[in-house]
């Protein structure tokens, strides 16, 4: 059995593992979390196992967003939220618990809680030429395309 075999999300866009379909495009499922973080978490999961969003054909992203941009809100009103977080844990490192593209929708009701993506990080003591260092490096690979 190859790992494309195991993998959770495959099963569940082959039908061959049951889950709580709310949408369904020619390149994406969407679905509520089997483990939510918030009432109403969902995801969007990509029809084709592929890790990272970058390696999704533009279509496939099109699709993807598309779904995305249209889900937020119904699940938001559904939900009786004003907000979302989405989430995309892009590769391993990233948090990526499940190597098959996904993005997290957990809407997130008018509270007290304070979510913020500055919060999953540490503060960084970071210098302005360490910014010019960093643009340079992003720059120059998007002047290789």
């Amino acid at each position: 059995m190859n790992s494309i075999n195991k993998c959770v999300f495959c099963e569940i866009v082959n039908g061959n593992i049951k889950a709580r379909k709310i949408y369904e495009t020619e390149h994406s499922i969407a679905i509520l979390d089997a483990f939510p973080l918030k009432d109403g978490h969902s995801l969007i999961i990509s029809k084709s196992h592929k890790p990272k969003i970058q390696d999704l054909s533009l279509i496939e992203n099109r699709d993807i967003f598309d779904a995305l941009h249209l889900l937020t809100e119904k699940i938001e009103k559904s939900m009786n939220c004003s907000s979302s977080l989405i989430g995309i844990h892009n590769g391993r490192d990233a948090g990526q618990e499940i190597p098959h593209f996904h993005i997290h929708i957990i809407p997130i009701a008018e509270s007290n809680e304070k979510i913020s993506i500055h919060s999953l990080f540490s503060k960084r003591d970071t210098q302005g030429s360490d910014l010019d260092e960093q643009w340079r490096k992003i720059s120059k690979e998007i002047q290789r395309n």
